[in-house]
């Protein structure tokens, strides 16, 4: 299974976040990169 584009309307509130937790290049290489962990982990608790 491969990977797709997508489109979200965000809050300013979390775009905000995002662009702050994205200053650390160790830990997310980009948005993509944060949100897919993001939402890994979510459903992760949904199980």
């Amino acid at each position: 299974m491969g990977k797709r584009p997508i489109s979200a309307t965000i809050d300013e509130e979390l775009i905000v976040w995002i662009n702050n937790k994205l200053k650390d290049k160790t830990r997310f290489r980009n948005k993509s990169h944060l949100i897919e962990i993001a939402l890994e982990k979510l459903k992760g608790e949904d199980k």
